[in-house]
């Protein structure tokens, strides 16, 4: 099938949907995200119910979501994504700093924006460029278009950490107007809001990229599920999930793995003040691990062309239980070295869910399937978020605030170990399926 323009439709929506992803995930405000809330007003307790906020929205809304993707089409679930995209940025740049109950109400209202288009995308994005490829007999190219994916999306956020960064900062800004000779004077209440400015810039080339995505023919045009067709729809899903061991087990190993690097990723900058890392290196060591997806690509696409399911998540495990004992060290300065691995692991656990997921699953459950599978990962990471929070507090209670961290980071290697093992004894009868080459 091609497009209006003669262009394969294929080769069309992998294009914006690499295009689509780079955008909507390099958020500029991403390397001062809690500083941000903080000086905008917020309290940390408040800045915490907003993030808890944003997870319900997304658990809720995910799997419905993906379910009406499959039914309606994936195209409008994508547009309704960037629209919201769009309004959770407008909202945050008309917060009004200091402003009480009436700047909490507008960030609570961005963090629920948010967490509706994080759960509009889900799995309709990828669905869009994978049922394109099928169309056209093409699926064995999506390896290729998820290596491209990463190495794009590393070089975008590498460039939004960097500048993201140094835009918030009011004395570097005016520290570059002085050299380029302009009159200018910043201030931090003026140069807060700059990340936000960017990302309301690039939530309108999302909503631009997504609105030159098309339909493959197969699924468009489809009616709108009654409320009993949708949750039929989800049900149905779900079994079939749950009858397939060889999907089963890439979206729990895959959830068991990213979990526990998530959490190390929310704590990286305490753990880099930890090893007595300056503030000031923060963000070129967050560019850096985001760049390193531009080297693991290539290794991740040949990993998953290659090999079983098993042996790519017994690789990816290796590498995560290995960079989090380092970790644990607490090494100074040198443990930054730790972070590398960890970074690489991640991003090569997403390439290898999507690989697996969308080469098992039919077009007709894929959307749902990967929505099931986003509201799988946000559950374990929760999950994992409350053990860790609470290790975290009893490791403090009888030391200090370093040594708390310490404590509850060194856990992290043995939860992994622990439901690794779990994991091997749960699937041990479907062993042949997973070490089947793919």
């Amino acid at each position: 099938m091609a497009s209006s323009a003669g262009e394969p439709l294929a080769d069309r929506n992998c294009r914006q949907f690499v295009l689509f992803r780079v955008l909507f995930n390099s958020r500029f405000y991403y390397p001062v995200l809690a500083v941000l809330f903080l000086d905008l007003g917020l309290s940390a307790t408040q800045y915490t119910l907003l993030n808890f906020a944003w997870a319900i929205v997304i658990v809720v809304a995910e799997v419905p979501s993906g379910v009406v993707a499959d039914r309606i089409g994936r195209r409008p679930l994508v547009v309704a994504a960037a629209s919201f995209m769009v309004a959770e940025m407008l909202v945050l740049a008309l917060a009004p700093q200091n402003g009480g109950l009436v700047l909490f109400l507008f960030c609570l209202l961005n963090r629920v924006l948010s967490g509706l288009a994080e759960a509009m995308a889900s799995g309709a994005d990828e669905s869009l460029a994978f049922d394109a490829l099928a169309d056209e007999g093409r699926q064995g190219e999506w390896p290729q278009v998820l290596a491209r994916l990463m190495q794009w999306q590393a070089f975008g956020m590498v460039f939004a950490m960097l500048v993201g960064s140094a835009v918030y900062d009011p004395v570097l800004l005016n520290h570059l107007a002085r050299a380029a000779g302009f009159a200018l004077q910043f201030d931090q209440a003026t140069t807060l809001r700059f990340p936000i400015y960017l990302n309301l810039l690039t939530a309108l080339g999302v909503l631009a990229v997504c609105l030159r995505m098309r339909e493959p023919s197969h699924t468009s045009g489809a009616a709108s599920p009654t409320t009993l067709q949708a949750v039929g729809a989800m049900v149905d899903a779900g079994r079939w999930i749950a009858h397939s061991p060889k999907v089963l087990f890439v979206i729990i190993g895959g959830l068991l793995i990213d979990s526990v690097l998530r959490v190390f990723m929310t704590f990286g900058s305490a753990y880099f003040r930890l090893i007595d890392l300056p503030e000031a290196s923060f963000g070129a060591i967050g560019a850096a691990m985001a760049g390193i997806g531009i080297v693991v690509a290539p290794l991740a696409r040949k990993l998953v062309t290659t090999g079983s399911v098993l042996r790519s998540y017994g690789v990816l495990a290796t590498l995560a239980f290995l960079g989090l004992t380092g970790v644990a060290t607490g090494i100074p300065l040198w443990g930054v070295l730790f972070a590398l691995p960890l970074s690489a692991a991640m991003a090569a656990v997403g390439f290898t869910v999507s690989h697996y997921l969308n080469a098992t699953v039919d077009s007709r459950h894929r959307a749902t399937v990967l929505s099931f599978k986003g509201l799988a990962f946000n559950l374990g990471y929760g999950f994992v978020s409350l053990l860790f929070a609470l290790a975290l507090r009893g490791y403090r209670d009888s030391g200090n605030v370093g040594d708390g961290l310490a404590g509850a980071l060194s856990l992290l290697p043995l939860w992994l170990a622990f439901t690794a093992l779990v994991m091997a004894f749960m699937f041990r009868r479907h062993r042949a399926q997973l070490i089947q080459r793919n």
